[in-house]
């Protein structure tokens, strides 16, 4: 079971790391941890995210939701929405606009998507019933 003091870990791939650092520091505000030749590693809203330098014909030609991403799910509504103001006015490149999903059902969420230099989808969500998140 996780502890309140454990860190999930990411690992994904990136085509260039300063392209990655100015995208997830200087945009989505994650604090750079460490930096080496071929990777660099994040504190992403409190996880672990690495990103490991990979060859061009590993990467995602285009993004796509499926069959990989990853992201975040905002407990509080004003998380997610100061979320979306962030990625607007610090012009984010939005794979997919702000909607509500699964409307009418006890699962409904909002949620949205970013892209990253990589092609790499990041999805931040949140539940209105907090017992959806899981």
């Amino acid at each position: 079971m996780r502890n309140p003091h454990d860190v999930c870990h990411v690992a994904i791939p990136c085509s260039d790391l300063d392209d990655a650092l100015t995208f997830y520091v200087f945009g989505l505000g994650a604090k750079l941890a460490r930096r080496y030749d071929d990777r660099i590693t994040l504190d992403f809203f409190g996880d672990q995210l690495v990103c490991h330098l990979a060859d061009p014909e590993d990467l995602a030609p285009q993004p796509t939701m499926y069959p990989r991403h990853f992201g975040i799910t905002f407990r509080d509504r004003q998380d997610f929405d100061h979320c979306v103001h962030l990625a607007r006015a610090r012009q984010l490149p939005i794979f997919i606009e702000p909607h509500i999903r699964f409307e009418g059902r006890p699962e409904a969420h909002l949620t949205f998507c970013l892209v990253d230099p990589s092609n790499n989808v990041i999805e931040f969500k949140h539940y209105f019933d907090p017992r959806m998140m899981y």
